[in-house]
Parts: structure tokens; C-alpha cells; sequence
């Protein structure tokens, strides 16, 4: 089972019983990165949390707040920090808990470790909310924009089949686009397809979460006035159906005239 995360990831451990946990983990993560005992180990490790990398430290969480300290920003900014102990028996969730994913995160990894998580926010999560978020040409026809959805879909489906959370497809909660495309014949089309009603936001709202993304365009940015479409429309209507922080669980896919991604959030 796979542990899945559209955020780059850094495993670092200080043991060698530790180590051994990370060579678990990093099997189970395609693409995440090992660290054992880095030198110097706070410079490395500020210089991953500071690129916006989820940090998993296989430690003491004192060690870890104790190098994280100087470069901590806030909770909207900071990436998700998790917290495990070297057996492998305790998952915490230490920084970014609901803005950075960091709960649904440690959720993942405790459960496809069999291990316990530990939440200590006021707070937890459960029933995951996916939404569409959808950019595209003037005029851009039905054609482009359904097989990228059904793309999307797939891989999808694929992520959440080798998710330690659940073995069930995704079902989407709402489409989204930027209020300029209120009049796009093909997503109107797409939407009635899907029976999924279009959220539509103004560049000003997209631009709330703009932090959130996975990166920024100049040149959208130019023409529309935010930095993203697709990453954005889906994190703002997210957030809208659940009235809680969301994040990305699929960055921007594209095609020759549409962009699309998909994000999550969780209904208390």
C-alpha cells in the first residue's frame, strides 16, 4: 500500500533503528527522500522545511521543534511536519495539522504502518471531500475538457486503490472554474454531464490560496489576475462545500487547450 502526497517529501532519521523505519517509509512513498543523520542536520533540515517540503523526522519531537524554530512562519505558509518514534508505534502530527494536510497525512502513514496516530488539535477529520477545478481556452470544446477529466479520474482512482486510507473510488463533490468562465459553453456541458453544480469564483477569491499551490503563473496571472485556475478553483470550492481548509490531492494536469487538479478537504 502506498502513501500518496502532491508535496515533496524528506524522511529524516538519527538512528539506525530509525533509519530502518525510513527505508520502510520510502517504499512506501515513491519519491520521497532519506536523511540519515544529515551534517549539519538543522541546516539541511530548515533548508527542506523553507522549499515547502512535508518533513517526516524519525525522533524526539523536541529535536525537531528545536531546529525548526527559527524558520517557522505560520500555519497557512508552513508545510506539514510529522513526528514518528523509532519503532514505529506512535504517528504525530506536529505542525500545519488542517491548513498544511498534516492530520490526513499522519492518518495515511499510521495506518499503512500499523501504527497509532496521535492528534492533539482540537480538532480531526473525517469524510473526505474531492472537488474539480477546471481552467481553460475561450471557446474550448467539450472534447478537450472530457477525457481530461476521465484522465483524471483514473489516476484517481488508482491513488486512492493503493491508499492506505480507503479501497473505493473518489466521487467529486463540485466543479470550479474562475467567474470569467460563466458563459464556457463546454464547462456548462461538462458540468451538466457530471450532475455536478459549477462553483465559480472571482480572481480575487482564487487568490486566497495561491500558497497552496503547486506553482505560480506570471502569464495566467497577466491575463486573469491570479496565479492559477484549475489548483485554485478546486482548493476554494473545497473549502467552500466543507467550510474547512483544503488541499491539493492531485496537482495541475493539462492538455492542449485545458488545465485541470483536484482538491481534498475533510467534513467535521
Amino acid at each position: 500500500m502506498k502513501v500518496k502526497s502532491a508535496t515533496p517529501v524528506d524522511i529524516f532519521s538519527l538512528t539506525d533503528q530509525g533509519d530502518a523505519l525510513a527505508v520502510r517509509l520510502q517504499m512506501l512513498m515513491p519519491g520521497a527522500s532519506r536523511h540519515h543523520r544529515p551534517k549539519p542536520f538543522i541546516e539541511i533540515a530548515q533548508s527542506s522545511f523553507r522549499s515547502g517540503h512535508r518533513c517526516i523526522f524519525i525522533c524526539s519531537t523536541g529535536i525537531v521543534i528545536r531546529a525548526l524554530a527559527p524558520v517557522l512562519r505560520d500555519k497557512y505558509r508552513d508545510p506539514a511536519v510529522i513526528v514518528i518514534d523509532q519503532s514505529g508505534n506512535y504517528v504525530i502530527p506536529l505542525l500545519s495539522g488542517h491548513e498544511g494536510g498534516a492530520v490526513a497525512f499522519a492518518h495515511d502513514i499510521a495506518q499503512a504502518i500499523s501504527a497509532q496516530c496521535v492528534v492533539t488539535s482540537a480538532m480531526d477529520y473525517s469524510r473526505p471531500i474531492y472537488t474539480i477545478g477546471m481552467g481553460c481556452e475561450r471557446g474550448c470544446p467539450l472534447a478537450f475538457l472530457q477525457p481530461l477529466f476521465e484522465q483524471v479520474c483514473r489516476e484517481m482512482d488508482a491513488a486512492v486503490t493503493d491508499s492506505a486510507v480507503t479501497d473505493s473510488a473518489v466521487t467529486y463533490s463540485g466543479l470550479a472554474s474562475i467567474d470569467l468562465k460563466a458563459d464556457e459553453a463546454g464547462l456548462l456541458e461538462l458540468s451538466k454531464s457530471l450532475n455536478l453544480e459549477l462553483h465559480l469564483f472571482s480572481a480575487i477569491e482564487l487568490r486566497q490560496v495561491e500558497h497552496l499551490l503547486s506553482e505560480k503563473s506570471e502569464i495566467v496571472f497577466k491575463e486573469v489576475g491570479c496565479y492559477g485556475v484549475a489548483e485554485a478553483a478546486a482548493l476554494c470550492c473545497a473549502t467552500k462545500l466543507t467550510g474547512m481548509p483544503a488541499e491539493l490531492a492531485l496537482p495541475k494536469q493539462k492538455n492542449a487547450r485545458a488545465t485541470i487538479a483536484v482538491a481534498r478537504s475533510y467534513a467535521p
